[in-house]
């Protein structure tokens, strides 16, 4: 069973007078492994006028770098995705047998390669991320039963906000408040994996929600219409298994609904848009809307009526052809 979606999302840059415009650095690409199959992308920029290269950073993430050529009063960025949002199960993956258990320590050749997702500040004794650390209960166990409670331990301790501001609070603070925005929670988990010795980034990417084909009746149902917006999440970094993704927003695992646009050992480094212009007055708008484009039948949703009446009719209009040809069907019996 599969939905196929096309995200749109556009964000709007109007300036009270003509800017000058420094390069720009455009992350809303999906990254290279995003398990969800991306079936088209497209990307368009205003003012016309602009020179693009697309790279890659240090990490693998695309990067659309924009060069400006003259002053403007208008800056657009609009992504269009289409997506299979074919069901994947978070937990298809093995981990190699010194890992399958919690504590366990990387390869020195592993651990090489992930020196950027290890490094952590030192925090102060008694700080609240100090606290917080105490607290974990770190029982020799499976890695992935050690990593779901911590996930969802985190989604129970911090309430999620919709947070304006720019930027991204810091792990104490984000603890003393007991409340943070996706991002803040993101990058709490990030460093809280780092000090238990787990290697991990931060995700940046779109998130997208259906809604769902019948009601729950033992819990909440989700949201009521499909909806999509930028998320942030984090991944941590599992040997034999790669990257697996953790929500603590949701306290879920990450699965066909995230999409994640780039990932990075600093929150800084997957800001979707960066750039500089002159000083100006700026009035921003962002427009995001997913459309359901495609929808296989399923027990849930088997068809629509209309799909049920083309059925009927197409059934009736082959029995017309059958008694026209004198085609007669029998049941039992010889011939």
């Amino acid at each position: 069973m599969s939905i196929r979606v096309a995200l749109y999302h556009r964000s709007q840059y109007h300036y009270d007078r003509p800017v000058e415009m420094g390069p720009h650095v455009i992350r809303l690409r999906p990254a290279p492994h995003c398990r969800t199959p991306v079936l088209s992308y497209s990307l368009r920029v205003t003012p016309e006028d602009h020179f693009l290269n697309w790279q890659q950073d240090p990490y693998g993430n695309y990067l659309a770098r924009m060069v400006f050529h003259k002053p403007t009063t208008e800056f657009n960025v609009e992504v269009a995705v289409n997506a299979e949002m074919t069901v994947i199960n978070p937990f298809d993956f093995f981990l190699e047998a010194e890992a399958e258990h919690y504590p366990f320590t990387y390869t020195p050749t592993l651990l090489k390669d992930l020196m950027p997702f290890l490094h952590v500040s030192p925090i102060m004794e008694g700080s609240p991320l100090a606290e917080f650390l105490r607290t974990v209960d770190r029982t020799p166990r499976k890695t992935i039963d050690f990593l779901v409670d911590l996930n969802r331990h985190l989604k129970e301790e911090i309430n999620y906000v919709i947070r304006m501001e720019p930027g991204v609070q810091s792990c104490d603070e984000t603890l003393t408040k007991r409340s943070g925005s996706c991002r803040d929670s993101g990058w709490l988990l990030v460093n809280i994996l780092r000090h238990l010795g787990f290697a991990a980034r931060f995700v940046s990417g779109y998130l997208i929600q259906h809604t769902a084909d019948v009601k729950s009746l033992d819990g909440p149902s989700g949201p009521e219409n499909d909806f999509t917006d930028l998320h942030a999440w984090t991944e941590v970094f599992l040997p034999g298994a790669g990257w697996i993704g953790l929500d603590p927003t949701s306290g879920l695992l990450a699965g066909e609904g995230h999409i994640p646009l780039a990932c990075t050992p600093e929150p800084i480094s997957a800001a979707p848009i960066t750039g500089s212009t002159t000083q100006a007055e700026c009035d921003f708008q962002v427009t995001m809307t997913v459309t359901r484009i495609h929808e296989d039948p399923r027990v849930t949703k088997p068809y629509t009526e209309e799909q049920w009446n083309a059925i009927t009719q197409f059934g009736h209009a082959v029995d017309e052809r059958l008694s026209a040809g004198d085609v007669r069907l029998t049941m039992g019996g010889e011939p």
